[in-house]
Order: C-alpha cells, then sequence, then structure tokens
C-alpha cells in the first residue's frame, strides 16, 4: 500500500497573506457584551460618572450599523435587564422570540436521536462483547459458538441440560454416525454464528457446545467403561488413500496431545475396513484408558472441535487445519521450511506408530522389497538402493508446470538421473536403479522405454509375482470412477498404493532392507507430500540452514513441479 502524502505546510501557505488586526473575543465580561444584556441603575451611574468611559464610549461610537440587518425591526431585542421595570412580557415580539425557540428545537431534533442512536449502538456493542449469550437470548438467536480449549475437556464447562443456549440438536436425523456431509452442513452451519478468535484450543466463555451424552440423559447408566474424551477421524472415500493418511496423521497427533482416545470410523469409507489395511489404532495408539468403549455414534461432533468426542473427516477438515491451526502448531520463530517442522514431526510420529500395515498388508510390502534387492545390476552385483519415481496422472495436473497436460516422463527420468549422480559420484550411472510407482500405465510405458537400455527398472507392473503384478493400476486413477468400482477392486487397488507407497517413501522399513535413496515425485500428489515424511527431515531435505533453506547438495526429496519456486517447498497435507 502506497505511503500518504505528507499534509501541506499550512503555515507557509499564508506566510505572504496581509497581517490582520487582532481580535478581541466578545465575552460577557467585555463591554460590548454587558451591552446585550444591559445595566442596571447603579452600574448606569458608576459609568456615567466616569468621564473616562464617556471619551472611550465616543471613539467606539459607529453611525451605520455593522450589519444592515441590526436596523431593521427583525434584529433581536436587547436583553432583559435592559428594558427596564415597564417591560410588557406580553408583547408580540417576545412571543416571537418563542416560535423561533421552537424553530431551534426542531431543527436540532436530528442532531438528538442520532445521537440517542449511538449510545443505544454502544450499548449492544458492549452487551455483545461483555456478556454475548444475554444479547443472543434477547435478540432469539441461538448461541453458536466455535470453543477452542487449553485444558482437558473435562476441565471446562460443556454443554448440559441445564445450559440449553449450548446444547447442539441432532433432532432432525436418524441414522448414526451423520453422513461426512452431514457433518459438513453442520460445521457450516455453526460457523455463520459468532465465532471465538482466540487461541486454538481456548474456550470461550460461554462454555463448550456439545450434544447431550447419555450419563447426562439417565443418571443410572453406568459409562465408566466408555472414553471419557475422543479424537475420531472419520475415512468417508471422498478423497485419496494419502489424502486421508496425511489428514488423520494430524488428527492423531491431536489426540496425543490432548491426552484423548484416538479412534477410526471406517463406516462410510470404500476401501474396505480400516484394519483390512492397517493395524487398528487401539492397538497402535492406545491412549489414556486402553480398552475403553468408543462412545455411541450419535455423541461425535464435528464442531466446535472442544466436543467430549470430536469427529473430523476430509470435508471439515478446512475448519480445523486451517490458518488457526497453522498459528498453534508452526514453530513462530523459524523461517520458511523450519516453521513447519513441528507439524512435520507430527505426521512422522504417526506414520511410525499409529499408521502402521497389517500382516497382510506387511506381508506384500516385504515380498516387494525383497524382490527389489534381488534384481542384480549390469556387473552382476545387486543393488544397495534405488531412485523411486512416483507419476501421478488422471485426475491430478501439474501445480505449476507450464507445458503439457501432465509433466512429461523424460522429465521424472533426467531429475532421477540427475539426483542419482549428485548423490553418487563414484558411481557409474549404469548402477542406477529406478522404482517407478504409477497409476497410468502410459507412462510405465514411457519410462522403460526411457531407462531399459541403461538402466534398471522395476514396478509392480514388471514383478514375477501374480499377486503383486494384480495389484498394478490398470487405468489412470480418477476419484469419481474409483468411486464407481466394486468393492473387491477398490481393497485390491488400495493394497497396490500401500505398497507403492512404501517402496517410494521407505516407509516401515527396517534397517536392514533396500531404501530409496532419493524420491522423484511432484506437490500435487499426495503420495508425494507424505513421501517426504517417509524419508525422514534430514534425509528428505538435508542441513536446512537458519533461514529454512533446503540444502541442494544432499536433499534426497525431489519435486519436480514447483521445484522450489515456492516457500516452502514443502506441505504437510491438503484441505479441500
Amino acid at each position: 500500500m502506497p505511503r500518504p502524502r505528507p499534509l501541506t505546510n499550512v503555515a507557509s501557505a499564508h506566510a505572504s497573506a496581509p497581517e490582520q488586526p487582532a481580535l478581541t473575543p466578545r465575552t460577557p465580561h467585555s463591554r460590548s457584551g454587558r451591552a446585550e444584556e444591559g445595566y442596571t441603575e447603579f452600574e448606569l451611574q458608576q459609568i456615567t460618572d466616569n468621564d473616562e468611559y464617556h471619551d472611550n464610549e465616543m471613539r467606539q461610537h459607529q453611525s451605520v450599523p455593522l450589519l444592515s440587518s441590526s436596523a431593521s425591526e427583525s434584529f433581536p431585542t436587547p436583553g432583559y435587564r435592559s428594558r427596564g421595570d415597564d417591560f410588557d412580557a406580553g408583547d408580540k415580539r417576545v412571543r416571537g422570540r418563542g416560535d423561533l425557540n421552537a424553530k431551534i428545537v426542531l431543527s436540532r431534533l436530528p442532531l438528538v436521536f442520532g445521537s440517542m442512536l449511538a449510545a443505544f449502538l454502544l450499548v449492544l456493542t458492549v452487551l455483545s462483547w461483555k456478556r454475548p449469550e444475554k444479547l443472543h437470548r434477547y435478540l432469539g438467536i441461538s448461541s453458536q459458538v466455535s470453543a477452542p480449549s487449553t485444558s482437558s475437556p473435562a476441565s471446562h464447562k460443556n454443554a448440559s441440560i441445564s445450559d440449553p443456549h449450548l446444547l447442539i440438536s441432532y433432532e432432525n436425523y436418524t441414522t448414526f454416525p451423520l453422513l461426512p456431509s452431514q457433518y459438513l452442513a453442520e460445521c457450516s452451519k455453526l460457523n455463520k454464528g459468532y465465532m471465538s478468535h482466540g487461541k486454538y484450543w481456548e474456550p470461550h466463555k460461554m462454555g463448550v457446545m456439545d450434544v447431550l451424552h447419555a450419563d447426562e440423559m439417565d443418571s443410572s447408566f453406568e459409562g465408566q467403561s466408555v472414553c471419557k474424551s475422543t479424537i475420531t477421524y472419520m475415512l468417508d472415500g471422498k478423497v485419496g488413500l494419502l489424502a486421508d493418511l496425511a489428514l488423520l496423521a494430524q488428527a492423531a497427533a491431536l489426540a496425543r496431545e490432548r491426552n484423548r482416545t484416538f479412534l477410526v470410523d471406517d463406516t462410510y469409507w470404500n476401501r474396505g475396513k480400516w484394519t483390512d489395511h492397517f493395524i487398528s489404532v487401539r492397538e497402535t495408539q492406545p491412549g489414556p484408558e486402553p480398552g475403553c468403549i468408543s462412545p455411541p455414534p450419535k455423541e461425535l461432533v464435528a464442531c466446535p472441535r472442544l466436543a467430549r468426542h470430536w469427529v473430523i473427516n476430509s470435508r471439515t477438515a478446512k475448519f480445523h487445519f486451517g490458518h488457526g491451526f497453522s498459528d498453534a502448531y508452526e514453530d513462530p520463530y523459524a523461517h520458511n521450511l523450519n516453521r513447519l517442522k513441528p507439524i512435520y514431526k507430527s505426521a512422522w510420529d504417526s506414520l511410525q506408530e499409529t499408521i502402521y500395515p497389517n500382516t497382510k498388508s506387511a506381508a506384500l510390502i516385504q515380498a516387494a522389497r525383497s524382490e527389489l534387492a534381488g534384481l542384480t545390476s549390469p556387473d552382476g552385483t545387486g543393488f544397495e538402493s534405488y531412485i523411486a519415481i512416483h507419476i501421478r496422472r488422471g485426475d491430478r495436473k501439474p501445480v505449476f508446470y507450464s507445458g503439457s497436460k501432465y509433466i512429461p516422463a523424460e522429465d521424472y527420468v533426467q531429475a532421477g538421473i540427475d539426483t542419482w549422480t549428485r548423490l553418487n559420484p563414484e558411481k557409474s550411472p549404469e548402477d542406477l536403479m529406478i522404482y517407478l510407482a504409477s497409476d497410468s500405465p502410459i507412462a510405465y510405458r514411457e519410462v522403460l522405454e526411457l531407462t531399459e537400455e541403461r538402466y534398471t527398472t522395476f514396478s509392480l507392473f514388471r514383478s514375477t509375482d501374480p499377486e503383486l503384478r494384480a495389484f498394478a493400476s490398470p487405468t489412470e486413477y480418477v476419484q469419481k470412477e474409483f468411486n464407481e468400482k466394486e468393492e473387491s477392486e477398490r481393497i485390491l487397488a488400495t493394497r497396490g498404493m500401500i505398497v507403492d507407497f512404501a517402496l517410494v517413501s521407505g516407509s516401515w522399513a527396517s534397517d536392514e532392507e533396500v531404501a530409496p535413496d532419493a524420491t522423484i515425485c511432484t506437490i500435487s500428489s499426495n503420495v508425494c507430500k507424505l513421501s517426504a515424511v517417509g524419508l525422514g527431515w534430514d534425509r528428505a531435505f538435508g542441513a536446512v540452514d537458519d533461514m529454512g533453506y533446503v540444502d541442494e547438495k544432499r536433499k534426497r526429496w525431489v519435486e519436480i513441479d514447483q521445484k522450489g519456486q515456492i516457500v516452502p517447498v514443502w506441505e504437510p497435507f491438503e484441505l479441500f
């Protein structure tokens, strides 16, 4: 915004003006001022005896009125003190003054009305700040407050039967848990009202909006085994697997921080059950009450986040993982990428502890790694590491790339070769092995044509294991089309994605297992975002300097869409 122009030197603007004689203000104590009110008989006598007064009067006398109207009949009459004792109060000229006063009063009515209105608005403003609940009650508005808290949910005032203005009603719903879209509608409805702009977990002074709980409706309810407070991530199939996992990782971290039980709800998931692919989070993250019973679905609340049993999904994440979340969990004293390190650490911890493949998925990942490690290089030796390339096509277009519809396969391959040479200057280019993960059979063939003669390329598309080869994507991934597939196809594709992600990122690999030397991908893909977490901070970004810039010589996470032109170079998740 341009700076405003400096004010003109008013004094200098009048420097050349002719000097004006000083004006003496007229006051009730000056002689000319007293003339308007007249004098008492005693005062006149004193003045008459004063010769100096006569001289001054002669000098001040004017032969012509200063204003022409002063000679007219309408000019105001002298003050009452100059009229004498014989003054007739019923004189018409005096009654005319009353008419004049009435006109003045009428002319000033808008000013009086405006002042009263301003005072009324001031009272409303103070009331809305100090006692908003009373203002809402007077106006008949439901107090819809999103109330963060800095303490455990059990330690602050939650909605109860005695707080009708804080109750959230689901009486119009018949199926629980609500659909993900219904939770979105409830959050949208709530956040249209009065909102608290305090800290992320700061409770509003009115209390926390919530639904009624079983122990509040029935005093005989024995709910000792029901979890006291929970955070549930709801999988709904609206987004891809890795988009859900990235959000779920942050929700699990919040549950750890807030000492709440973490749960996963797969009621509406289109990829089977959570335990079809991963170990139950009740085992990997048991929380403060191991073995407690999940709350009734009717008690799950999407907004506010301080409700006793908070549920979040990809559709409602925008209300909780936006600017307020960044302000609360980024490092405010760091720069650039370093600001995101605490959020990165949360995702890393969740990926290592909470989101862990079940026995079936782990066996498939192990089989793929073993087959890759068993491949031999052109000189007859094995490979110690590889360059992972992930190519996402389908319904995901480049964000910054200004060329064709998709980034060409040549760009991925060249980035892989350059990265290998940078990290392994002492090795021959023929020692390079590429692991390709892609949703596109066409992209696989394009990469193979570019690498087969000189480099070794491995992919689920060319696995010798029939089960692994069956996981290779037959078509480019389009979310809407995926939702229309049979459930068995969706589960199969999900398992293939888990295997691909493990090999692209190095997630869940032991120290003895082969891992990627680097990962080549594009930021528009959530596989790319979470792959940086799988690599680990130091391996992904190198020695990040104090200003938060990536170590270009040692980084192993190579994004080829924005190419470091946007800061920070990494994003923890995507909001929809």
